[in-house]
């Protein structure tokens, strides 16, 4: 991120009873510890939408957030080694990450896709991913051709320490979008952010 905050190694995601991984970072340009005050320290109702058709299993390609100039390839990232979740690399700024044990988007349940927020040498994919509001649309192409649309429910602040997993990780009935990055205050002393933006969305239409 820009500003004061650090350089991002890690998405600081912690999965039911998983520590989150800490690495040591180095100090970015100054903006990125800054939370709108629009963003909400509590999960946003559970959506209801109606008339939803799912789609059947196929891996996302692509995603394009239009509010925030996202526009990048999404790869396939997994479990490191303590069980923390993986992260694209950090040198690659426009890439996201499946989280492969999750439903493919457009899918009945939750599907997770990860980003980082900065490096020392400027902002990466998710920097703006707390400038969502609800309402704003997301669009992940799929490899089979279908692209699925997205509607965010709203923007959450978390604490690592109080991560909400259920939330995240707990399937939907009806195809649901998580997007998480970090964000928050930065500690030095141990060289990560205490917090996630966690962004909830449901599916709004498929091509």
């Amino acid at each position: 991120m820009f500003g004061l905050a650090v350089a991002l190694i890690t998405a600081g995601l912690a999965l039911a009873g998983v520590a989150t991984q800490a690495i040591r970072l180095i100090p970015a340009p100054d903006g990125s510890t800054t939370v709108p005050r629009g963003v909400s320290a509590s999960v946003p109702p559970p959506a209801s939408p109606k008339g939803i058709k799912a789609l059947a299993w196929s891996a996302p390609v692509r995603i394009v957030i239009a509010a925030i100039g996202v526009n990048a390839p999404v790869t396939e990232v997994g479990l490191n080694q303590d069980r923390t979740v993986q992260t694209p690399p950090l040198n690659d700024h426009n890439l996201a990450g499946w989280y492969k044990y999750s439903v493919t988007p457009g899918q009945a349940g939750s599907s997770l896709i990860v980003g980082h927020v900065d490096s020392h040498t400027g902002p990466s994919i998710f920097f703006r991913l707390k400038e969502l509001h609800k309402g704003d649309t997301v669009q992940v192409k799929r490899a089979d051709g279908h692209l699925v649309t997205f509607t965010v429910d709203g923007v959450q602040v978390a604490s690592k320490t109080a991560f909400p997993t259920q939330a995240v990780y707990g399937n939907t009935s009806y195809p649901s979008l998580r997007l998480v990055t970090c964000g928050g205050p930065f500690d030095y002393s141990d060289g990560h952010y205490l917090d996630n933006i966690v962004v909830y969305a449901h599916l709004l239409r498929t091509a």
